[in-house]
């Protein structure tokens, strides 16, 4: 256990291990419904529980524009060495792809993952080819956003680090329990890609979940039910 970097912001819930951590999607934060919902849940059941802020988002320090996506993955890494014992990662859309990339760093302490509409390698497949031209030559792109009034921003940086930390071009050394939620309306990521995941996976026991009417947040009272049961599946593999 170590301390936490004094610029992350974060909320732990003390209780029984494995330790449920929050992964959020890109240029989101900890106070999404689903943070909000399993921590509910946690503190219900006397489980252990934690959710932050990447680095440049919601309450943590820095500049969002400067961030990438290693540098949130070693957040992700410092959030686990913040506590003790085995953690169970569960992480939405980009949160996904750090889940994996944090869970390759830190093999010994991560014992099971929830993946919410995970996105690895979204920066390859996410753009088309002239946002990747505008990215390199002008170093930064807007999209209208359908989550809020400010528009949606990525910088070459970011894209960049995502290019050179893609995962589905093989397998994924990864061996613990592992359980993918998609939902088939999904507009923003295709749920086809929890799909290859799932083969791309060395572990076993992976089961891949498909909400016919789900959409990209699967923030419903439904959804969030079965992200806990999720959740509860993978602890009682352990």
């Amino acid at each position: 256990m170590t301390d936490a970097p004094a610029t992350l912001a974060y909320h732990l819930t003390p209780g029984t291990g494995p330790t449920v951590l929050f992964l959020p999607g890109y240029a989101s934060d900890m106070q999404g419904a689903k943070a909000l919902a399993l921590e509910a849940w946690a503190r219900g059941c006397g489980r252990a529980f934690l959710r932050f802020d990447y680095a440049g988002c919601g309450q943590s320090a820095g500049s969002f524009e400067q961030q990438t996506l290693a540098g949130w993955r070693d957040d992700v890494v410092a959030m686990i060495d913040l506590v003790e014992g085995p953690v169970i990662l569960v992480g939405s859309s980009m949160g996904g792809w750090l889940m994996l990339l944090a869970a390759l760093a830190r093999r010994d302490r991560v014992a099971g993952m929830i993946g919410i509409a995970a996105a690895p390698d979204f920066t390859d497949w996410g753009f088309s080819t002239e946002e990747k031209m505008r990215l390199l030559g002008e170093g930064r792109i807007e999209r209208p956003s359908p989550y809020g009034p400010a528009p949606t921003v990525y910088t070459r940086g970011f894209w960049q680090s995502g290019e050179a930390n893609r995962l589905m071009h093989g397998w994924i050394e990864l061996t613990c329990p592992v359980r993918l939620i998609h939902g088939q309306t999904d507009p923003d990521v295709p749920w086809m890609r929890s799909l290859r995941l799932a083969e791309l996976l060395r572990s076993g026991e992976v089961q891949t979940l498909l909400v016919k009417d789900g959409d990209h947040r699967l923030s419903r009272d439904t959804d969030i039910a079965l992200i806990i049961r999720a959740v509860e599946d993978v602890i009682a593999c352990l």
